[in-house]
C-alpha cells in the first residue's frame, strides 16, 4: 500500500537548506576567557564549511547584562563586548559568506532587557508618561494596588508581573514579564515599537545578514484588556499569545526584508497548539517558516512519527510554505539524552533530568533521526553539537546554573544548561580544544571529562562517527535529496517501520523495532546509521536506499 503527500516545489534556497544552530556562549573561545566569542566562530567556519551546512543561525550577540543568556536585550544596534564589537560581526559576516553560507541572527521582540534606555526612560519619566507605552504598565488590584494586575504567570516561574518603585520613592505600577522581571514586555500596540524595530531590522540587512530569527514570534500582541487566565485556561486562546493583531506586525516585516535582494528570510519560533494557528505565520506574506516542534516533541515511535510528518507536510501545503525539521534546540533536552529514555517525548515543562537514560540505546535512535529528518523534504536544522551526538549534561554542578529557570522554580527545574555546555573540540581534558588551556580561564559551563571521547577531532578520525555519518549525509542532501520531488510516499513496511520514497532512486527506512529488518533486494545502499548486514538493516536504525545501478 502506498499514499502520497505532495508539497510545494521551488528552488529558493531557504526552502531545502540545511541550517546550524550556534549557541554564541558555547560554540568556541578566541579570546580565553571561557565564553564563546564571533572570532571564536569565525576561526571553526572551515568545520562548518566541511560539515555541509548551509546557513548559521546565531542566537543573541547584542548588548545584554545576560539575565537570560542575552534574550534580555539592552541595545539592538550593538554586540555585546563579551562576544566582539561591531567591526568582528562585520567580519564574521563576510567571512561566512566567503565561505558560501548565510548567516541569520535571533532578534528578540517580545521584550528587552530592563537595562534598554527605552525602560529607564519609562521608569525615569513618571506615571502618565509618553515612555510608559512601549511597556504593559498597569495599576495593581486591591484597595491600595499591591496585587498583580491579572493572573498570569511567567514561562520560567512565578508571577509575570513585578512592581515598581516610582521615582519620589511611592509604589508604582506593576509592569507585565513574561518570563524574567529583567524581561520587560514590549508594547506592540505602541506604533513607536513597530517603527522601532523596523529599523533595528534595516540595521542588520544593511550590513548583510540573511535574515532573522524571531524569538517568542507568537507572544507580541496581548487580548484587550488583559483579561485573567482563569483556573482552567484554554490552551488555544490564551490572552497572551497569538492574537490575530501579530499577523500585521509580520506583514511589515515581510515588506522590508523583501525590499532587500538575496531572498533574505524570517523564521519564527512559534509554539502553538494546533497546526491551524501555527500555519497562519507562514502565509505568502508573513514568516518564511517557522520551526517544527511538533516533529522535535514526538516520542521515538513510528507511529507518532509518520502522523506528525503527515501532518506537517499537509499544513505546510495548504499555504505554501517549505516544512522544517529539527531534533534538538538550546531550550530543549539534547535528544540523545531523551532518546535514551523510557518516556523519549519531550514538552517545555519536562523537568525529568534525572530519569534513567540508555546512552547507548540514545545515540542509535538519534543517528537514525538524523537520516530521517535529512532525508525529508523542506528545510533542517542542526544544533551544535548534534553532530557530535553530545547527550545532555544533567549534573551541573548548582553553583555553576546559570539559567534562570533554576531560582524562578525555587530550584526545583535544572533548566536549559545541561544542553548548552561548551563544544568539546580536541584534547584530553576540558576545555577540549574550546577555549586556549593557556588562558587558564574555565568554560562558563563545566564539561564532562568523559567528552574526551566525542570531541570533533577523535570522530574526525573515526569513518564510522556520528560527525561523519552528518557528513555523509548532508552531501547527499546538498547533491542529491534536495533536488528530488517535495512528493512523499509511504510504503507499508510493516509494523514500527517508518519508510518511504521521495522517487524510484531514493527510499529512505527506519527501523524502530528491536529486531533486524529485511530490506528491499532491488536496491544498493547510499547510506546507514548503522551496519546493514546480510540484507537487514539493525534495530534503531535508518537507511538510504538508492536504485540498483
Amino acid at each position: 500500500m502506498q499514499e502520497t503527500t505532495t508539497g510545494p516545489t521551488t528552488t529558493a534556497w531557504w526552502r531545502t537548506a540545511s541550517i546550524y544552530q550556534i549557541y554564541v556562549r558555547s560554540f568556541a573561545d578566541a579570546d580565553g576567557d571561557g565564553i564563546g566569542d564571533l572570532a571564536g566562530i569565525r576561526s571553526r567556519l572551515p568545520y562548518l564549511r566541511d560539515l555541509g551546512v548551509d546557513a548559521l543561525w546565531l542566537t543573541p550577540w547584542y548588548v545584554s547584562p545576560m539575565a537570560d543568556a542575552g534574550y534580555d536585550v539592552a541595545d539592538y544596534c550593538d554586540i555585546d563586548p563579551v562576544f566582539g564589537d561591531l567591526a568582528q560581526a562585520r567580519k564574521l559576516i563576510d567571512a561566512v559568506h566567503g565561505f558560501g553560507m548565510r548567516i541569520i541572527i535571533d532578534i528578540v521582540p517580545n521584550h528587552c532587557s530592563d537595562q534598554h534606555p527605552w525602560f529607564q526612560a519609562a521608569l525615569a519619566a513618571g506615571p502618565g508618561a509618553a515612555e510608559r507605552e512601549r511597556f504593559w504598565f498597569r495599576p495593581g488590584r486591591g484597595a491600595d494596588g499591591s496585587l498583580p494586575p491579572n493572573d498570569w504567570q511567567s514561562y520560567f516561574g512565578g508571577p509575570a508581573w513585578t512592581r515598581i518603585t516610582e521615582p519620589d520613592g511611592t509604589p508604582g505600577p506593576w509592569f507585565l514579564h513574561m518570563f524574567t522581571p529583567e524581561q520587560p514586555d514590549l508594547n506592540w500596540e505602541d506604533p513607536g515599537t513597530l517603527a522601532a524595530f523596523e529599523q533595528i531590522l534595516r540595521f542588520w540587512l544593511d550590513r548583510g545578514v540573511d535574515g532573522f530569527r524571531i524569538d517568542v514570534a507568537h507572544g507580541l500582541m496581548k487580548k484587550q484588556g488583559l483579561p485573567d487566565v482563569g483556573p482552567t485556561p484554554i490552551p488555544h486562546d490564551l490572552p497572551y499569545q497569538d492574537r490575530p493583531e501579530v499577523h500585521d506586525v509580520y506583514r511589515a516585516w515581510r515588506r522590508v526584508t523583501d525590499s532587500y535582494p538575496g531572498e533574505r528570510v524570517m523564521v519564527g519560533e512559534v509554539w502553538l497548539p494546533t497546526p491551524e494557528q501555527y500555519t497562519r505565520y507562514l502565509r505568502s506574506d508573513e514568516l518564511h517558516s517557522a520551526f517544527n516542534f511538533e516533529f522535535l516533541c514526538s516520542a521515538w515511535d513510528s507511529e507518532a512519527i509518520r502522523r506528525v510528518i503527515d501532518d506537517t507536510l499537509a499544513s505546510h501545503a495548504a499555504v505554501g510554505a517549505p516544512p522544517t525539521w529539527v531534533l534538538s534546540n538550546h531550550d530543549t533536552i539534547r535528544h540523545v539524552t531523551r532518546y535514551g529514555r523510557e518516556n523519549t517525548a519531550f514538552d517545555m515543562g519536562d523537568k525529568r533530568h534525572d530519569d534513567p537514560s540508555d546512552p547507548v540505546l540514545g545515540t542509535r535512535r538519534a543517528r537514525a533521526a538524523a537520516l530521517l529528518t535529512l532525508a525529508l523534504p523542506g528545510g533542517v536544522y542542526i544544533y551544535q553539537g548534534d553532530e557530535l551526538a553530545l547527550p545532555e549534561v544533567r549534573d551541573v554542578p548548582p553553583d555553576r546554573i546559570q539559567d534562570p529557570t533554576w531560582e524562578r522554580s525555587g530550584h526545583t527545574d535544572r533548566g536549559r544548561d545541561g544542553c548548552r555546555v561548551p563544544l568539546p573540540w580536541s584534547g584530553e581534558a576540558p576545555p577540549f580544544g574550546f577555549s586556549d588551556p593557556e588562558a587558564h580561564a574555565d568554560p562558563w559551563l563545566p564539561q564532562p571529562a568523559s567528552w574526551k571521547e566525542t570531541t570533533a577531532a577523535v570522530q574526525n578520525q573515526d569513518p564510522d562517527s556520528t560527525l561523519n555519518l552528518y557528513r555523509e549525509a548532508l552531501t547527499l542532501r546538498r547533491e542529491t535529496i534536495s533536488n528530488l520531488p517535495t512528493d512523499v510516499t509511504w510504503i507499508d513496511a510493516g509494523a514500527d517501520v517508518v519508510a518511504f520514497t521521495r522517487s524510484q532512486d531514493f527510499t529512505c527506512i527506519v527501523n524502530f523495532s528491536a529486531t533486524p529488518l529485511d530490506l528491499p533486494p532491488a536496491h544498493r545502499v547510499l547510506l546507514s546509521s548503522d551496519v546493514v548486514s546480510g540484507g537487514k538493516l539493525a534495530p534503531n536504525a535508518a537507511v538510504w536506499l538508492g536504485a540498483r545501478a
